[in-house]
């Protein structure tokens, strides 16, 4: 079974006190999900990444975004829609 994607969803530009407009991670936080090797540790970062565009605001692209990544690679969503 393929691994849980990157939640990046291509967009790249750190506008918003260093997050990406497009998925709201630092630069930091894509190094961290690429140093993540099992999936319950990339599933609990996404997680953390959706909390945090909530309480961040103005990403609701990213969600539809993401699932279509999500089932091109066919992995199993880590969240419920």
């Amino acid at each position: 079974m393929p691994k849980i994607p990157s939640p990046c969803i291509d967009v790249c530009k750190f506008k918003r006190q260093g997050h990406c407009i497009g998925c709201s991670m630092t630069k930091e936080q894509k190094s961290l999900f690429k140093s993540l090797k099992k999936d319950g540790h990339r599933a609990a970062f996404v997680d953390m990444l959706m909390a945090q565009q909530a309480q961040m605001g103005k990403y609701g692209g990213w969600q539809i975004a993401y699932v279509q990544k999500c089932k091109k690679k066919g992995v199993k969503l880590p969240f419920d829609v």
